[in-house]
């Protein structure tokens, strides 16, 4: 990859799971609060095993031109020189370690 064309991989979370996620196109959007990403970049398997979850994101994201992703949901987002495979993980408290932010110090007392 040049500098001219960039590549990025975006990790987030959506539904309990973590989508990683490689795209031509990232943004800040118009929309306050969230992230724009487009131009998705699949790997063509030629071999004969598959990855199921690769072909969850491909059939998930198949007519998606771009998507908002709200800035809590993201996790990284990296500039890369070389495509991975896309996927998704299931999240489980036991191997993640992901924590949800902390609620508000102050919470009014319901009488």
């Amino acid at each position: 990859m040049t500098k001219a064309d960039p590549l990025y991989r975006v990790q987030f979370i959506s539904n309990g799971e973590r989508y990683d996620v490689y795209v031509k196109s990232l943004s800040q959007s118009g929309l306050f609060g969230f992230v724009e990403i487009g131009e998705f970049v699949w790997d063509t398997h030629t071999g004969i095993v598959v990855d199921p979850s690769h072909e969850k994101l491909k059939s998930e994201f198949a007519d998606v031109t771009s998507t908002y992703i709200p800035m809590h949901n993201i996790l990284r987002i990296d500039a890369v020189s070389k495509k991975g495979t896309a996927k998704i993980t299931k999240l489980d408290s036991k191997s993640d370690k992901v924590m949800p932010f902390p609620s508000p110090i102050y919470t009014p007392n319901k009488e």
